[in-house]
């Protein structure tokens, strides 16, 4: 029986392959009464279990392929102090103890509740870290089992599996490199998941968030995985299998074609320059962002170098870091936006601070300013890496001027600390704020009047304007990008900043959006910024665009008021 089914694409391209189903040990647990007599032995296999995952996940390390993403090792070392946690390490032995309970049902109950923990942060990216929870659990499950994680099958250099499972853990993608997958599908997890990062980074397509397709699919099945429009093709006609063959090798093609497009300066038929930059999350991004040929770094999330540890990154970490991507692109601009965590995240080991709202308390620059000394061991390594490079300075969820006050004054702390050290720095530095939240893009004068330059992140600002959570399953569909709404706080964020002659750039999700590109021309946008294997696609949009045409449409699809009048008028600027 074929069939189709649709999930949230997290790694473009298009795969054919049979599938290879990987099972998921904790959706089996069962709960048993473990004999009085037979307690200390249950906790000895609970123990046993733990050290063996341990050993697992310290081979898997040492054998981590040559070129993997630098990701991995941080994936092996984060699933490894997880285990240690005593949430996990010593609560289950309580659990076996008190209840008489088996060691799988224990660890599972203690799971879920460090689960709910994560559950109640609003950060998608930090709330996302539960998968990693849940991903090494499922290791000592399997161990407790007696199975492995994952299968090893042997493959020749034609066949392309494809990874069906519930989850997935990113440890486990490091066989990914070592047998060559074919792509992979899961039951759960969101886009910006780390098994999504890693499969972006080895450019392996992807799907996640089908939830019933391990339970579906059975081993061997043919599928197509279209990793651009998140559709999984199961036992596909001979028909449908013959024109996704074609696609694919159209797909080749034009990555191969578009590679020539590197060294071609963005520009739209009329002669109008456009900057195209790169979004970052970590220095090993580097070596991508070059082969893209990207005109400087738009946003590197410094916060992804503080995540997966149980210590805070000291100056000296930072610092480096910092440099060596300054360093890396040769004297043009890297953007560092300052850390956006917030207090539902816990730092070094400290306790979970719960909120009611997560979305709308201590994050981002409110946490910076609330934690003086984390910010200014920033903002030192920050000021100190633009002495090897054109580094900018970017504050995250700025909705107050004195939010900006207060951060120049540290900033001008930051600098009087580095004098007094005989450091070099730019005494120059640009300072920009991001506009992510409603009042910032409607009171746009005020942060004009101070900053250097402005970067909307619309990922968010489509979120705080339309009132809803987009790794939400029930209220996903009405994230929109076109709604009146959000296209009104763009364009005029976009035109006020434009004629007070404030640089401004696009860094979120509809940066790299082809269908948007136009729209965003049309709108006086010059600066996108993008992950960096959008970039190219983006560059050949610009280059094919005439800029007086798409003004006078975007203008209409400013004006439009019916969301299919907008939608036919956006076809109208991508024809």
């Amino acid at each position: 029986m074929n069939f189709v089914l649709h999930g949230y694409p997290v790694s473009g391209g298009i795969t054919v392959g049979n599938a290879h189903l990987v099972s998921t040990a904790r959706l089996e647990v069962a709960h048993y009464e473990v004999a009085p007599d037979a307690i200390d032995d249950e906790i000895e296999r609970f123990d046993n279990a733990m050290r063996k995952a341990q050993v697992e996940l310290a081979e898997l390390k040492a054998h981590i392929p040559q070129g993997s993403p630098a990701e991995f090792e941080a994936f092996l070392d984060l699933h490894r102090m997880i285990l240690n946690d005593s949430a996990l390490a010593q609560a289950p032995r309580e659990v076996i103890r008190k209840r008489r309970a088996n060691a799988e049902w224990a660890l599972v109950q203690e799971m879920e509740r460090l689960v709910e923990r994560f559950e109640e942060i609003d950060d998608p990216y930090l709330r996302e870290r539960k998968a990693d929870v849940q991903q090494a659990v499922e290791r000592v499950l399997t161990v407790l089992g007696g199975g492995k994680t994952l299968a090893e099958p042997a493959l020749s250099e034609e066949e392309k599996l494809i990874v069906v499972a519930h989850d997935l853990s990113p440890a486990d993608m490091i066989l990914f490199k070592k047998h060559h997958f074919g792509g992979f599908v899961t039951d759960v997890g969101g886009v910006t998941s780390h098994t999504a990062i890693v499969a972006r980074s080895l450019g392996i397509p992807a799907i996640v968030g089908l939830h019933h397709a391990r339970q579906m699919i059975s081993e061997g099945e043919t599928v197509i995985v279209d990793g651009t429009q998140g559709l999984l093709i199961v036992n596909p006609d001979p028909i449908v299998l013959a024109e996704y063959r074609a696609r694919q090798a159209e797909l080749k093609a034009e990555r191969k074609r578009l590679r020539r497009l590197k060294s071609t300066p963005a520009a739209t038929v009329d002669g109008t320059p456009i900057e195209l930059f790169a979004n970052i999350e970590l220095p090993g991004d580097m070596p991508e962002v070059l082969e893209a040929g990207a005109e400087g770094v738009g946003l590197f999330r410094t916060e992804f170098m503080f995540l997966n540890r149980s210590e805070l990154p000291g100056e000296e970490e930072q610092f480096e870091a910092y440099r060596d991507v300054a360093k890396a692109m040769k004297g043009r601009p890297v953007v560092l936006r300052t850390l956006d965590l917030g207090a539902d995240k816990a730092l070094n080991g400290g306790e979970q601070h719960t909120m009611p709202n997560p979305a709308m308390g201590l994050r981002a620059i409110r946490f910076c300013l609330a934690e003086p000394q984390i910010f200014l061991t920033q903002l030192r390594a920050i000021l100190r890496a633009s002495h090897s490079g054109k580094v900018r300075i970017l504050l995250p969820m700025l909705a107050h001027a004195h939010e900006i006050d207060q951060t120049l004054a540290l900033i001008g702390q930051a600098k009087a600390q580095l004098d007094e050290r005989r450091q070099p720095y730019d005494r120059e530095i640009m300072i920009g704020g991001m506009i992510e939240i409603p009042a910032a893009a409607l009171a746009l004068p005020i942060f004009m009047r101070r900053l250097n330059f402005l970067s909307i992140g619309t990922n968010d600002l489509i979120q705080y304007t339309l009132a809803i959570d987009r790794t939400d399953d029930s209220v996903a569909h009405l994230y929109d990008p076109l709604h009146p709404a959000v296209l009104t706080l763009v364009a005029g964020t976009i035109q006020t900043a434009t004629r007070g002659g404030v640089p401004v750039a696009v860094c979120g999700e509809m940066a790299g959006d082809l269908q948007f590109t136009r729209l965003l021309l049309g709108l006086g946008l010059r600066n996108f910024s993008m992950h960096p294997s959008q970039l190219l696609p983006i560059k050949e949009r610009i280059l094919k665009t005439n800029l007086a045409e798409v003004q006078a449409l975007a203008q209409r699809v400013l004006r439009a008021s019916d969301p299919a009048k907008t939608r036919d008028l956006l076809a109208k600027l991508n024809a």
